[in-house]
C-alpha cells in the first residue's frame, strides 16, 4: 500500500501527523509529506485512518 498527499488540498491541520507519525511529517512548506514511501504492514490500519479522516480528502491511497 502507498499513499500520496495532494499539497493543493492540504490545510496543515496535523491530523495525519497526529494520527500515523511514522508515515506523515511536516514538509519544507508547512504541508503534510509522506515519510514512508511503502507503508508497513503493521501501518496500513493507521493510514486507513488517516485517508477516513483528513478533512479535505488530501490524502489518498494506492
Amino acid at each position: 500500500m502507498q499513499v500520496e498527499v495532494d499539497p493543493e488540498l492540504c490545510i496543515s491541520c496535523g491530523v495525519c501527523i497526529e494520527t500515523c507519525p511514522e508515515i506523515f511529517d511536516w514538509g519544507e512548506d508547512d504541508k503534510a509529506v509522506v515519510t514512508e514511501e511503502d507503508v508497513p504492514d503493521d501501518l496500513e490500519e493507521c493510514a486507513h485512518e488517516v485517508v477516513e479522516t483528513c478533512p479535505t480528502e488530501a490524502i489518498k491511497e494506492h
